[in-house]
């Protein structure tokens, strides 16, 4: 997880219906996320060959008034998978930005303890060049602390959208709280304007302002509700 701020009125076309954005200490943020769907199913079902696939996104952070209190949610700007089916079924189901490029990872985790080593790259290919998410850690991870940027970034539970005829959508994620490296060193390269556009791809193209590496967990993903 890259994570940038940015001015939000580089955002503001994009907050999906029924939310507004959030901020950490007055900032907006956008993430690059790049990741893997293991023993991914659907309704209970496994579809043979679209398991196990890279993801590369590009999200930001948005909260919804509600009467068990502010939920706090991700928005995407475009999520990119290798295969065009998971790419289809996502954009019909969730009505979300994706689209499918080909696309590749190396995961390496070396040693035990202080002396552990690991380092993660996610890239993807279009008619532009190549784009990579790159980042390396050390040691072991730990829960973020409570109320710092890593917990932001990494503990949301509620995604959100938009239909077809602009309407709201809402739907949960359940995950366990994810165990994090602070990155030793993280990159975002490429030319990523054709699917983030020239601003968003500008402003990810330094350095980031925060990075670090998430364990993972088994991931539940409701269905779709429209945001009355």
């Amino acid at each position: 997880m890259l994570n940038y701020a940015v001015d939000p009125v580089l955002l503001a076309g994009r907050v999906p219906p029924g939310t507004e954005l959030d901020f950490f200490d007055g900032r907006t943020y956008v993430s690059a996320v790049g990741f893997r769907f293991l023993q991914t199913r659907v309704l209970g079902v496994a579809v043979p060959f679209h398991q196990d696939f890279d993801e590369i996104n590009l999200r930001f952070y948005v909260r919804r008034p509600a009467e068990d209190g502010s939920r706090r949610g991700v928005a995407f700007v475009r999520e990119l998978v290798p295969k065009p089916a998971i790419a289809g079924v996502a954009r019909f189901a969730f009505c979300e930005p994706y689209a499918s490029v080909p696309m590749s990872h190396d995961v390496r985790d070396d040693g035990e303890g202080d002396a552990r080593r690991v380092s993660v790259t996610y890239g993807w290919r279009d008619r532009t060049g190549e784009c990579t998410v790159a980042l390396r850690a050390e040691g072991d991870p730990a829960l973020p602390a409570p109320g710092s940027l890593e917990q932001f970034i990494a503990e949301h539970y509620w995604g959100y959208g938009a239909d077809r005829k602009g309407r709201g959508l809402e739907y949960a994620v359940r995950h366990d709280p994810w165990r994090v490296w602070t990155a030793a060193g993280a990159s975002f390269a490429g030319n990523a304007a054709r699917m983030y556009g020239t601003e968003l791809a500008r402003a990810i193209s330094g350095t980031p302002d925060s990075a670090f590496l998430a364990e993972g967990s088994a991931v539940s993903v409701s269905w779709a509700n429209i945001i009355l």
